[in-house]
């Protein structure tokens, strides 16, 4: 007899093993079409994973963070199939979650624009609208162990990654993809959300642009942002690769405050915000902007 324990302390008991998936379609039909994967004693594993023992298990869904990212670097993969299908000669490069998004770097036989980007978020829908499966299959080399990454199946397309990955396509319906970088590498963005609701709200103009000097500070930048959202102000962070320059004249030209995070910043744990007119108010503590924003009455949803 297997026992499981669920996260609220109730004990169910199967006598064979259960994957995760048919864990939670036992508890429940809803839970089990949420599911993106689940957490075995404190480790995220895909819904395919055989519970063989004993166990503490949950279900990771999308309205949790471990969820989210799951549903992102779902996003990223996908990407990297519709790209292989538009683009067969397209060599992969490294793809990854990044802040609201995902990101993976292609190199072409030309440089990419904004309107093959539209046909790859096209073809992106389709393989999300038809429901391919996504599965795990073991590493043929003691490499891919050392770095982490796990051959997947989305339909009959092979790619190495870092999983989990949701179960199927059916679940990534909210992302769309913004920007494209690069000459020889080109990287190209997008944004994932857990709801269509979500991401038109992420698509609204922001009060506040957060923007980093480059890939160091990315997770510093994500955390800065979501402080501020807590606090009630819409922000949104600039995570790409590109020259600080270009950023900050880019946003400059919507969006009414930035905050600006380099290396000095990310070590001394504070940002510096700035005005779209250039005005600098210097460096401050992340809770001293979320203030200051508050006082002026202005910036806050």
């Amino acid at each position: 007899m297997i026992h499981i324990t669920l996260s609220d302390g109730s004990l169910l008991e199967y006598d064979q093993p259960v994957s995760v998936y048919e864990l939670a379609a036992s508890i429940s039909p809803e839970l089990a079409k949420a599911a993106v994967a689940g957490r075995v004693d404190g480790v995220l594993v895909d819904c395919e994973f055989m519970l063989q023992g004993d166990s503490r298990v949950s279900i990771v869904t999308p309205r949790e963070p471990d969820g989210l990212e799951i549903l992102r670097r779902s996003c990223a993969l996908m990407l990297s199939v519709a790209v292989k299908q538009l683009y067969p000669k397209a060599q992969l490069q490294s793809g990854s979650v990044l802040g609201d998004g995902f990101f993976h770097e292609f190199e072409f036989e030309r440089p990419l624009n904004l309107v093959d980007l539209a046909g790859i978020e096209a073809r992106m829908k389709t393989l999300a609208a038809t429901n391919h499966s996504i599965r795990r299959r073991k590493p043929s080399s003691p490499t891919d162990d050392l770095e982490r990454l796990t051959p997947y199946l989305l339909g009959d397309f092979e790619c190495r990654s870092i999983g989990p990955h949701v179960p199927a396509t059916r679940v990534l319906h909210a992302f769309a993809l913004d920007h494209i970088s690069g000459t020889a590498t080109q990287r190209i963005y997008g944004s994932c959300w857990a709801s269509q609701e979500e991401l038109d709200s992420w698509r609204a103009p922001p009060h506040v642009m957060i923007v980093s000097m480059d890939d160091r500070q990315a997770d510093y930048a994500q955390s800065v942002t979501e402080t501020l959202r807590r606090s009630g102000v819409r922000a949104r962070a600039d995570l790409r690769n590109e020259k600080i320059r270009h950023k900050i004249r880019e946003h400059s030209q919507q969006v009414p405050y930035l905050v600006v995070i380099g290396e000095k910043e990310k070590q001394g744990g504070f940002v510096t915000l700035r005005s779209r007119t250039g005005e600098d108010f210097g460096t401050m503590a992340v809770e001293a902007v979320c203030a200051w924003l508050r006082s002026t009455g202005a910036m806050v949803v």
